[in-house]
Formats: C-alpha cells, structure tokens, sequence
C-alpha cells in the first residue's frame, strides 16, 4: 500500500517522483480547456502544492466540479519539476479521490478575511493561511519550552487545575462547585468539601517540588475572572512557570533573559517560512525586531529609577504615573523602544502592589520582583525571590488578609528545610503574540475565552 506523504516533504524533494500519494484539502481550483489547477494542502506547512488534474483521467467531468474549496481529496500521482514561476514541484495527478466534498455555503475563499469573521468560524480558520501558520508556531514553540527546560534539568510537574488557593490574591477566580448556584452555597457540602476555583497558577505547587527536586517547572492552562476585553487579556490562557531552589533575583532573572531569547531563535530557525509570513503579511518589521531583541544584552534597571526616567521624559501618557503604581504597557515600552533602546528587566517594585510570596527586601519598601520588557509588547515575563523566612511569610499572609490555614502547606516549607528559591511565569499567548507580530491575543489561542464568550 502507498504511504502518504505530507506536503511539507514533497515540495522539499531533492529529486522528482514516479508515485506520490497525498491527502489533504483543496484551497482552489482553476479550470483550462483540458485540465485543472488545484491549490492542495494538507496543512503541513504554509506553500500549497500545485496539482495538475488531466482531463482524460476516468470520469473527470463528473468529478471534477466536487473538487471545489474546502473539499477533502486523495490524490496520486507523479513528482514533476514545475513550469510556473516561484515553485520548484507540482503534482502531476494520475487518480483523484473526493474524501469529503464541501458545498457552496463553505466561508473560507480564497481571499482576505477579516480577524472577527475568522472568529466567528474558528472550528475552520486553521485552514486558512494566518491560522495554520499561527498554531503551526505554536505547536513548535510548545516544544521548544520543554526542550529549554529539559537541557537544563528542569523536571516537568502537572500542578493542579482546582485549587483551593488563590495565589495572586486578586480574588478574579471561577468557582466550581457541584452545587445549585442558585441557592446559597453551603461549601462544607460541596464535592470537595470547601472553596475550590480553577487555578490562576501552577507556582505555589511547583514551589513544594523545587524544594524537593531543586528545578522544576509547570506548563498548563490558568484561568482568571477577569472582566476585561482588552485584545491582551484572556479568562483561559496557558502559563510557563519554572521554579529553582537555591536561586535568587539575580538568577531569575538570568534565567527569564535567556529563555526569551532562546525562544525567539529557536522559532526563527524552525518557522522560517511562517516568520516571513507574518513580516509580510501581519507585521512588518517583525523579523527586524525581533533580531534586534536577539542581538542586544538585556538592561536591567530598578523600578524606582525607571519610574523617573519616565517622570522625566516628557512625555504625555494615557495613563499618568507616579511612584508605588504599576508600570502600563504604554510605559513599559516608551523604556524599551525609546529610552534603552533594548530589552530591558525591571526589578526591585514597591511591596504594596505585588503579591504576598515575593521577598521582601532589606529597604522595607520593596521586593524582590522583576518584570522582562520587550518592544512592541511591553512585559512578557514576571517573577521574583520567594519570600523562605517563616516570620515574614506569615506576616505577608496577615497584611494581605489570606487565611492562614487555607496556606498551610505552603507555610510548612519555610518549617523544613527552607531554601532560597525563585521563579517566574510567561504566558504562553503572550510570547506567541510577540513572535508573530498577531496583536489579539483572541488570534493566538485555537477557542478563544473572554467575558461573555465560550463558543465551539
């Protein structure tokens, strides 16, 4: 029986081939006199493979007209050097099988769709040529992660997706319960006897790990109640969330530099044709920017000094800013597009606004936290020093109004044999945006989740 052959290996042959079978979607076709052009792909990359389908093959007019857009086919036939400009194959059809045809209401054409229409068929937009680019990337990109990780010993953990624990403390939590909602809930009857959300982190979890196998880091998906539709917010995205024993900031931050980076290459070296799509197409300038990410050290500056490089900037902001508020993205890249003119990762923030974990540092007035900037985004990792001293924890908890029972288990590591130890989170979709230029983070998750909208 002949093997299928992806697409992605056909058009890079080194030579032509007698018998080639390949199975996919039709893009387009075009009729001449005695044969026609279809556009085929089977998604395996982002070119199509040009099919010419003779005319005298069996049965031709009574097929040909279901082989339109969108229709499923097996194809057979021989590997050819191309006549046409800019392909170097074409597929030279001896047998057409119709899979699966698609009828005259399918709404993928062969033209320019809007990203809202895409939304609303985004159990089809794969097929399109941004989409199947998009997740194409995205696949890869989620491979690199564990590969970056796993060159370093990192072990990988499966932290939970309900928790009964809110790590940020921000309270934008989904509750599950088995419960009528409508009634008033008794949780001490509930399936699991209490308060459980889905989790809006993985770190808390990971942190008992790092303190048992020194590296670790978690890869899954995190939720958070967040009424906002902004195009950089999401109630259901996936989080990178490595932890280290024995680490400080410095080591942090260390860490998050170079895994930004190692990103960026790993995905221009294995979505080259993607990544000329997406500066063409989506982004121009993109490659450009993101070599310029690749060949510049990071900065690193203190918060407190990077808030009066921006007080003193002159520069009329959307959001005003002043010392003890949270950077906006709109500041966050006037440091690194204008005033560094490289990625830039700011650390030392005011206690006040960041959450119970992180370390306080020996001013009183700040922890050590980092944010990674790059241009065109603004924030793309944050992370600290866990605070590992039991007094101060427990201090934290209080201030922050946590219970100090629900964190209990959290506590007991600073009891046995704490460590120094630090970790960071990116958002998966977030560094997908940086990398294909796409500004809606709705564009780079397959089913999208925001308010008001859980659809497919």
């Amino acid at each position: 029986m002949l093997k299928r052959v992806l697409v992605k290996h056909v058009l890079g042959a080194t030579e032509a081939m007698d018998t080639v079978l390949v199975e996919g979607w039709v893009r387009s076709r075009r009729d001449a006199k005695d044969f026609s052009f279809l556009d085929f792909t089977d998604g395996s990359c982002l070119t199509g493979l040009q099919v010419i389908v003779p005319g005298e093959l069996p049965d031709y007019s009574s097929w040909i007209n279901q082989c339109g857009t969108g229709a499923s086919v097996r194809i057979q036939g021989s590997l050819i050097p191309s006549q046409g400009q800019g392909q170097r194959w074409e597929l030279q059809a001896a047998s057409v099988e119709v899979i699966g045809k698609a009828d005259a209401t399918y709404p993928l054409q062969k033209k320019r769709h809007s990203p809202e229409f895409m939304r609303e068929i985004a159990h089809l937009r794969p097929r399109s040529n941004l989409f199947g680019s998009v997740f194409r990337v995205r696949s890869r990109l989620a491979q690199a992660v564990h590969r970056f990780f796993t060159e370093r010993d990192f072990y990988y953990i499966h932290t939970p997706i309900i928790t009964a624990s809110d790590c940020e403390g921000a309270g934008e939590l989904f509750r599950v319960t088995t419960l009528d909602p409508s009634k008033k809930i008794d949780s001490s009857a509930d399936f699991f006897g209490k308060p459980t959300y889905l989790t809006v982190s993985g770190q808390l979890a990971a942190e008992t790990f790092a303190c048992a196998l020194s590296n670790v880091y978690t890869f899954g998906p995190t939720f958070r109640a967040e009424n906002s539709n902004t195009t950089r917010h999401a109630s259901e995205f996936w989080m990178i969330e490595p932890e280290m024993a024995f680490c400080d900031l410095g080591g942090d931050m260390d860490l998050a530099e170079a895994f930004v980076k190692d990103l960026i290459r790993d995905t221009l070296e294995t979505s080259a044709e993607e990544m000329a799509f997406f500066d063409r197409f989506v982004d121009k300038g993109l490659l450009e920017r993101l070599q310029w990410v690749l060949d510049r050290s990071f900065e690193r500056v203190a918060y407190h000094d990077a808030v009066e490089i921006l007080l003193q900037s002159g520069q009329s902001f959307e959001y005003p800013l002043q010392h003890g508020l949270n950077l906006q993205s709109e500041h966050e890249r006037y440091l690194t597009e204008t005033h560094f003119k490289c990625p830039i990762t700011v650390y030392n923030y005011p206690k006040a606004i960041k959450p119970f974990y992180m370390r306080a540092n020996d001013d009183g007035e700040t922890v050590a936290a980092m944010d990674v900037l790059v241009p065109g985004i603004g924030e793309i990792v944050g992370g600290s020093q866990r605070e590992e001293r039991l007094e101060v924890l427990e201090s934290h908890l209080k201030a922050h109004d946590l219970s100090a029972e629900d964190y209990s288990w959290y506590v007991d590591l600073r009891r046995f044999g704490s460590v120094p130890h630090s970790g960071f989170g990116m958002g998966f979709e977030r560094m997908l945006m940086f990398l294909t230029g796409v500004s809606n983070i709705r564009d780079v998750i397959p089913f999208a989740r925001t308010p008001g909208h859980a659809d497919f």
